[in-house]
């Protein structure tokens, strides 16, 4: 019988260990690929969130009215505008209390948006170190796969009278279907984590920009409100 040469037949056919070989690594390119859509809606999210929020902050709206409008968001606040929240939130509680200075009020509120933009960032991140062990091991899975095929079908080709490329063909290609599996799993793993990380690096720096700013901000606010 001519054997079934289609992928779909040479994956049936093939051996029980590089058949689980293939089954990991599909499980490893769907997961890719849920954390790539994720990734992708949130970061988006986040990024829009965050350039509404700044074109509210710096046309010179109210603090208060800012604020109330980040506390009572629908879905809670995101990216900028969290920090924002967590400041300016500390900044109220700080200076109801008596005795406190400035520099302290300011201390306080930084500390609150480190954290706030912490926390941020973890949740940007989520997942990317996921997409990173699939793009550095499924390459390597699916040479294990290929090299486990390979040695099967030589085994059972010393057992052959006459090899031709007719009986060498079908179970090479076999065991080759797991390094096309494990690169198929493995490249979008890593454009999708350079390119996710890069953007979760610079949304940082935009957090890190507007904090230090927002600090000054509060810092004469402060100094204002504590002059008798």
């Amino acid at each position: 019988m001519t054997p079934d040469m289609s992928i779909v037949g040479m994956l049936f056919t093939a051996s029980v260990p590089v058949q689980l070989v293939m089954l990991l690594l599909v499980m490893a390119s769907v997961m890719s690929w849920t954390i790539i859509f994720t990734k992708r809606r949130l970061v988006a999210r986040t990024q829009e969130a965050s350039d509404d929020f700044e074109a509210s902050f710096w046309s010179g709206g109210d603090l208060n009215t800012l604020y109330e409008g980040a506390a009572h968001k629908r879905g809670g606040s995101l990216g900028m505008a969290s920090i924002f929240e967590a400041g300016f939130r500390e900044f109220n509680r700080a200076m109801q209390q008596s005795g406190i200075s400035p520099d302290k009020v300011v201390e306080e509120c930084r500390r609150a948006m480190r954290v706030a933009q912490m926390r941020e960032v973890d949740r940007l991140e989520q997942g990317l170190a996921t997409l990173a062990t699939i793009g550095s091991t499924s390459p390597y899975v699916g040479l294990f796969g290929t090299v486990w095929g390979i040695m099967n079908a030589f085994i059972g080709l010393a057992n052959v009278q006459s090899a031709t490329l007719a009986t060498v063909a079908p179970p090479i290609a076999e065991a080759l279907i797991a390094t096309a599996m494990g690169l198929f799993a493995a490249i979008p793993a890593v454009i999708a984590y350079n390119r996710y990380a890069d953007k979760v690096v610079r949304l940082e720096y935009r957090f890190d920009g507007f904090s230090e700013e927002f600090s000054s901000i509060l810092q004469r606010h402060a100094r204002n409100k504590k002059m008798p």
